[in-house]
């Protein structure tokens, strides 16, 4: 016990770190208190629209889920390296003495740009909508297409 005590074995000083650190967080908690007015941020629904994107040998496909949102209220631009999907989501009021229980829904206008790995021939990207998720087509430029080299 002698021992352990005069040379803080086994955890050589690691635990007075490990309080810096904690006393550290802690301060910074109450800054980011004091900062906020002592209440988080709201929460946000996250990245909107949600995409994926993949590719094959030919093409790029995005796809986006934009759920209630007719295609000509959409605005999809395209260029050598990527595209980008704006538009303005509309959410009807529910009325002035509702009483929300949950409130996850949000409106208003969004834009969304992706860029990709090599440059794609903008003058045949092709766009469709069906049951609210947007699928855009979009062919590599001849110059990214993979191309097969016959040893002589």
């Amino acid at each position: 016990m002698f021992y352990r005590r005069f040379f803080n074995v086994p955890n050589w000083g690691f635990s007075k770190s490990f309080r810096e650190f904690d006393r550290l967080r802690r301060e910074m908690d109450e800054l980011f208190g004091a900062l906020s007015g002592g209440t988080l941020p709201r929460l946000s629904a996250g990245v909107f629209p949600l995409t994926n994107v993949t590719e094959d040998k030919e093409n790029y496909y995005v796809r986006a889920e934009l759920p209630g949102i007719k295609s000509n209220e959409l605005d999809i631009q395209v260029t050598a390296e990527g595209i980008s999907i704006s538009g303005e989501r509309k959410i009807p009021v529910e009325g002035n003495n509702v009483k929300y229980h949950r409130r996850e829904r949000e409106a208003g206008k969004f834009s969304r740009s992706i860029n990709l790995p090599c440059e794609i021939d903008v003058n045949k990207v092709e766009a469709s909508m069906e049951n609210g998720v947007l699928k855009v087509t979009i062919p590599k430029s001849e110059a990214a297409k993979p191309r097969q080299i016959t040893i002589k």
